[in-house]
């Protein structure tokens, strides 16, 4: 057999942590347009972190592996974790119905913070693998990151379209952004 017949462990890893990634922001990107739930601030920031740590397995991936992409993808799991909590905080009063939907009765920003500690144990075990040859050139290597990719630039569209150039407001209702286009284009 081929060396390339089969990927390293730490090359799985990786994929399947991209894939996890294009899942969660694929999964806001349905809450957002299906059921039209705009995201918050908060909710920005934590996309944010995903596409961060997504971008530190897109270069393993494409490069190979480096501790500083793995450093990255730690920060911005850090990141991450620090902004779900502070919106779990925000809403751990007593009566406070909390931002959003829930999925098994837990608010999609707690369900990050698990998110974002299962992904910094990931990228501390794919560190601790021996085998660290992740570069990958396969279709499906290629595919994740291009859809990663595509996301990416669609959270940047959504949220200039949600907030404008301005700040985004904390609750937001409709798109303001597109207002404004729609205003200063005259249609």
């Amino acid at each position: 057999m081929s060396k390339q017949a089969f990927p390293s462990l730490a090359s799985l890893g990786n994929q399947l942590a991209l894939v996890a990634i294009i899942s969660m922001l694929s999964y806001a990107f349905v809450d957002q347009f299906v059921f039209g739930e705009l995201p918050c601030p908060l909710c920005l920031m934590q996309r944010m972190a995903f596409v961060i740590i997504g971008f530190a397995l897109a270069l393993n991936i494409r490069f190979g592996a480096h501790s500083s992409h793995y450093g990255w993808g730690i920060i911005g799991g850090l990141v991450g974790m620090t902004v779900s909590l502070r919106q779990i905080l925000l809403h751990i009063a007593p009566g406070d119905q909390g931002f959003g939907k829930t999925f098994l009765e837990l608010h999609f920003y707690t369900w990050a913070f698990v998110a974002y500690l299962g992904l910094i144990a990931g990228i501390a075990i794919l560190l601790m693998l021996p085998n660290r040859d992740v570069r990958s050139r396969s279709m499906l290597a290629n595919g994740l990151i291009i859809i990663f990719i595509l996301l990416v630039i669609g959270n940047l569209i959504s949220t200039l379209l949600e907030c404008g150039i301005n700040p985004c407001v904390d609750d937001p209702v409709r798109y303001d952004g597109w207002l404004w286009l729609r205003t200063r284009l005259g249609f």
